[in-house]
């Protein structure tokens, strides 16, 4: 290779940065100890999915209630950011004012370690649970959900704007979703239906 003037490609390395290895083990993974829940509002989980409109991606944040599988508040935005992820949880709150307590289950994403993310939950008495590294199915119930509104809802489907694809969200969720569709892990009720059995 020295004699043909050759060099081999070489991969970056990329060094660790304790700093921010320590602020991703911030959260432990509390629904692995927690069990089922037993009602609604004892534990939700929330994540972030990408839905292309004319090229360009929007992103989705849902808040999920894990025992009735109802979707309880979402934001739709240009631009994946704190600011979404905040705005879709303060809306679950305020929606449901649940007791201190609750376990709230992400995935590792920044816009769900943030500080400001962070206050929100400790200002209501929240427990923040996360994903073990590595482990995507520690929130399977949420990634469960974006895989069903993008075969159900989104497959084949072209929108135009982003008042398109919120109308359209709208009418998924709020009206389809969580008060008709049944869910098998529910004995084949609409999450609406599951939640007032529950009361």
């Amino acid at each position: 290779m020295r004699e043909n003037d050759l060099r081999g490609r070489v991969v970056r390395v990329t060094r660790r940065q304790p700093g921010l290895h320590r602020f991703c083990e911030g959260a432990a993974n509390h629904l692995k100890s927690a069990g089922c829940p037993q009602r609604p509002d004892q534990q939700w989980a929330g994540d972030i999915t990408y839905l292309p409109v004319q090229g360009k991606w929007k992103y989705l944040a849902v808040v999920l209630d894990l025992y009735s599988r109802k979707v309880i508040s979402w934001t739709l935005g240009d631009r994946r950011t704190v600011d979404l992820t905040w705005r879709a949880m303060q809306a679950a709150i305020l929606r449901r004012r649940p007791s201190a307590g609750l376990i709230f289950h992400t995935d590792r994403g920044i816009e769900y370690r943030s500080l400001i993310f962070r206050d929100l939950l400790d200002t209501h008495g929240i427990v923040p649970s996360m994903n073990r590294p590595g482990q995507t199915t520690d929130n399977a119930t949420m990634e469960s959900f974006f895989h069903t509104l993008k075969a159900e809802f989104f497959r084949g489907r072209w929108f135009n704007t982003t008042q398109d694809l919120r109308q359209g969200l709208a009418g998924y969720i709020n009206h389809f979703y969580n008060r008709q569709r049944m869910h098998s892990g529910i004995g084949y009720r609409s999450p609406d239906e599951y939640e007032q059995i529950a009361v």
